[in-house]
């Protein structure tokens, strides 16, 4: 069975991941495949959109070929790692740039690597399956993918908590956060694309198909959000929820204790020097150099196997407290790589 399904449908260039028992995680393969399928519809005046969906089973795409990677890790030092890392990093720019519009149905799962190919979509649709996150503190890596360009830009410091606890948002809270553009039903889906296929505007399509999305329950925590997860420092946003007797406010002190020291406090730099940036482009520089760092770190490896192989949720993280995360670690996983091994786009 292919893993990609790209073909064109009248007016529409067509990818639909295909890898449903796996929910859908990008391979370097996958991402391969659908590089050449935008390269290509890109100059072919027939093609005036492009949609994004999955074919068949849950999930629109719940991340990346995490065993891969972890496997690269553990016995080549991280080198396909890296390669895996650049290459759908490629892909990931390719969308943000890409000079017609494309539309990213995310119906089911969108998680990890499957944000990293919605998010830069000019039309992103949340339904009533969509669960949206990005996990990566409870497996030691971090938010890549344009995470820290996408997130950091989220008002309330919204993306600041989504990174951090891995919360996962329904379809209304999607569209409450902007992280969607449209909210349509499901049922609302093949009508929609056949539409886009035949020739007709995607905004409007969209706009004419969508309906009121139900209350995003988010937004009654937005207050709690933002005055806990105000500061760019780890420590201070522990110690804010210690301060605060809510069942809220323990709930998810609970959360970040479970978490990676390491990539709270990585995530937390990412996004406020994403927030800086004018370029997407220097954004994935950025990320490239963090995720060739974090790969081959202890937190890495470790929370794969807690977390995804062994189930046991019991991780050993390494540094193990917030205050052991030091500065000088965080520069070091920072720093520029050596100019022939830096990130650019294609």
């Amino acid at each position: 069975m292919t893993d990609i399904l790209t073909h064109t449908h009248g007016a529409a260039g067509h990818i639909s991941l295909n890898r449903p028992k796996a929910l859908h995680a990008l391979t370097l393969e996958m991402c391969h495949a659908m590089s050449a399928a935008l390269a290509r519809w890109a100059s072919d005046g027939a093609v005036r959109a492009v949609i994004l969906d999955h074919a068949e089973g849950r999930g629109f795409c719940a991340g990346g070929d995490i065993a891969f990677l972890r496997n690269s890790a553990l016995n080549d030092g991280g080198k396909s790692g890296r390669k895996f890392f650049h290459d759908e990093y490629q892909l990931n720019h390719q969308l943000f740039a890409y000079p017609k519009p494309v539309v990213a149905f995310m119906d089911g799962v969108t998680m990890g690597g499957g944000v990293g190919i919605a998010m830069p979509a000019k039309y992103r649709v949340a339904t009533e399956h969509t669960r949206f996150a990005m996990p990566e503190t409870g497996i030691g890596l971090f938010p890549d993918v344009g995470g820290g360009w996408h997130l950091s830009r989220l008002d309330g410091r919204m993306g600041q908590f989504l990174a951090l606890t891995g919360a996962r948002l329904d379809g209304a809270e999607c569209l409450w956060t902007g992280l969607a553009t449209h909210y349509l039903p499901s049922e609302s889906l093949p009508e929609a694309k056949a539409r886009i296929a035949s020739g007709h505007e995607p905004g409007g399509v969209l706009a004419a198909l969508a309906e009121h999305a139900p209350p995003a329950r988010i937004e009654g925590n937005i207050a709690a959000i933002r005055k806990h997860f105000a500061s760019d420092r780890f420590e201070d946003i522990l110690a804010s929820l210690e301060s605060d007797d809510s069942e809220w406010a323990a709930k998810e002190l609970a959360t970040l204790h479970t978490k990676s020291p390491q990539t709270c406090k990585v995530a937390l730099r990412q996004l406020a020097q994403s927030a800086e940036l004018t370029d997407f482009t220097d954004n994935m520089r950025m990320e490239y150099r963090i995720a060739s760092r974090v790969l081959t770190r202890p937190d890495f490896a470790e929370g794969v196997r807690a977390v995804i192989i062994d189930k046991t949720g019991d991780p050993k993280w390494d540094p193990a407290t917030p205050e052991a995360v030091t500065p000088a670690l965080l520069d070091a996983i920072f720093a520029p790589l050596p100019e022939n091994e830096e990130w650019n786009p294609l």
